[in-house]
């Protein structure tokens, strides 16, 4: 077994440094292109929690849907972000502020923290079934005019009732920009 582990790492070891100048030409091509998107946006679609507090008393995997609005400040690269998350017993909603960059042209990538407040303590969301802190990473791309598309995977910091758990939630959906 650790001969098979340490073919493993040098198989992938002497790949990395065959792909690793593939990827870093074809960024520094890509980068000359890349515009990002300033959209500030509505959009819904779906949650999904895909982890537990272990405790089996309303912390199980939770699935939903999501809203979220996205408004762009100024000419920063940050944004004020909202986020309702719910299932069929109650709701999360997520104040967030994110760091936004530039990857594509119309497309961003973004990191975000916020904080997550359960309508119902106790009930489970797509984040957990408690107040919690929240951090967050996602993608959002205009795919045609005034249209956009979003995906986010969300972390509640100790999420869960009775457990120091935390809650993970993976969201996406359909946006339309309004400014």
């Amino acid at each position: 077994m650790k001969r098979l582990f340490k073919y493993i790492v040098i198989i992938y070891a002497l790949s990395s440094l065959i792909v690793a100048p593939l990827v870093l030409s074809a960024g520094q091509a890509f980068a000359e292109t890349k515009k990002g998107t300033d959209a500030s946006y509505i959009g819904a679609g779906v949650a999904a929690g895909v982890t537990s507090g272990g405790q089996g008393i309303n912390d199980d995997a939770t699935f939903g849907g999501n809203i979220t609005g996205r408004m762009k400040l100024g000419n920063t690269p940050f944004s004020a972000r909202g986020n309702v998350l719910w299932s069929d017993q109650t709701s999360a909603i997520i104040p967030e502020l994110s760091v936004d960059v530039p990857i594509a042209n119309r497309t961003n990538a973004y990191l975000t923290g916020g904080y997550s407040f359960v309508e119902k303590d106790g009930s489970p969301t797509p984040i957990g079934n408690r107040d919690s802190v929240v951090l967050g990473v996602g993608v959002e791309s205009e795919v045609a005019n005034n249209f956009l598309v979003y995906t986010n995977a969300k972390v509640g910091l100790g999420a869960y009732q009775n457990s120091d758990a935390s809650a993970v939630s993976i969201n996406g959906g359909i946006g339309y920009r309004f400014k």
